[in-house]
């Protein structure tokens, strides 16, 4: 499903000037994929061990959380290096056997910063349905560009050909629904990662229980392309800010 192109209308400075909130620490790249994962284990990336972030850097290797820890525990220190096929380089853990779904997607998708995979309960509903939800609120369309539906489960994504399959019906898209499996939400840093899933999650939950009440309306096309494009390269202001500080006050260990 693809929302209606539109021009994007330039980032905007809504603050008049004055800081959005208190300043959050310099934050290392592994603390950024902490805190990311804790962030999204609140939305609902909550599958017990399954999921996996990866974090490219600038000198071609990857950053990654570990097998066996769940999110809502990662810290800084838990948080594994990789190069680009895989391969351990650094790190006290395990890296999953299903990295090979980020190997993949890395290699075809080189724009792609950060890749988040997981199974949260509304998205996996709808991947369950083989349907890409409608827009029913303003929140659920902070994310307004293609969804990408992979409408056949060919098995687990550690096997090299179910990886390269669903790697392929991807595309250009950076929200993707996994027939029976998950979502796959791809971005260029962890902000707008973020941004992403927690809006797409949002969306498939409105969703689903506006469908089960019946007679929903959902926003027109034209709608949804004005409002999202905005979103398409700003990062809503103040948001990861926002959320690292609420990440922080509950346990600042996460930068450990």
């Amino acid at each position: 499903m693809t929302a209606p192109t539109t021009e994007r209308p330039p980032a905007r400075d809504i603050s008049g000037g004055r800081e959005l909130g208190p300043a959050i620490p310099d934050l290392s790249p592994a603390q950024e994929l902490a805190l990311l994962a804790r962030m999204l284990f609140r939305e609902g990336y909550d599958d017990h061990l399954s999921g996996h972030i990866t974090y490219k850097q600038a000198d071609g290797t990857f950053l990654c959380n570990p097998f066996g820890l769940t999110w809502d525990e990662l810290r800084a220190g838990d948080v594994m290096h990789m190069d680009a096929e895989g391969n351990l380089l650094d790190g006290r853990w395990t890296i999953t056997p299903a990295i090979t779904l980020h190997v993949e997607l890395h290699r075809a998708r080189h724009d792609v910063g950060v890749a988040v995979h997981n199974h949260p309960r509304w998205s996996t509903i709808w991947s369950d349905l083989h349907r890409v939800p409608p827009y029913y609120d303003q929140t659920g369309a902070t994310y307004g560009g293609e969804v990408a539906l992979f409408d056949d489960y060919t098995g687990s994504v550690d096997d090299l050909d179910n990886a390269r399959t669903a790697v392929a019906a991807v595309g250009s898209a950076d929200v993707a629904l996994l027939a029976n499996h998950g979502v796959l939400v791809l971005a260029q840093t962890p902000a707008m990662a973020y941004l992403r899933a927690s809006s797409f999650e949002w969306r498939c939950r409105q969703a689903w229980h506006v469908e089960a009440v019946g007679d929903g309306k959902p926003m027109r096309p034209e709608v949804v392309a004005q409002f999202g494009s905005y979103f398409t390269e700003n990062p809503f202001p103040g948001l990861w800010e926002a959320m690292v500080r609420r990440e922080l006050r509950t346990d600042a260990s996460v930068l450990d």
